[in-house]
């Protein structure tokens, strides 16, 4: 382990959090290998399959269920912005980093109806 990932994981340990970008970076490094083999499609269909479990936890799981659920949605969808090559902070900050994209405002003021 690096000088800078020592630092990385103490600083997590201390904190309890992690960055968006650590988490990138730690989805990375543990799965990248086996992510590019599979695929986008073959890792696509992973995420949807937990999207399902998680629509399931929602309906009637436990609170643990549903927050693992959310962790793997997430996990897995992080696996694809790796294996197509996005940086994911970038991505959110540029998209929603000066507020709601359809209408502007830090407060959404887009009509019910619209998608943001």
């Amino acid at each position: 382990m690096s000088s800078t990932d020592s630092e990385r994981t103490s600083r997590r340990e201390d904190s309890g959090e992690i960055t968006l970008a650590e988490f990138q970076n730690l989805i990375r490094e543990m799965y990248y290998e086996k992510d590019i083999a599979r695929g986008i499609d073959g890792t696509f269909m992973w995420l949807v399959e937990e999207i399902g479990e998680l629509a399931s936890s929602l309906r009637g799981g436990s609170r643990e269920e549903q927050c693992e659920e959310f962790a793997d949605v997430f996990a897995w969808l992080t696996t694809i912005a790796n294996i197509a090559g996005v940086d994911l902070s970038t991505a959110i900050r540029d998209k929603y980093g000066s507020g709601c994209p359809g209408c502007g405002s830090l407060i959404c003021s887009c009509r019910d109806a619209e998608k943001p």
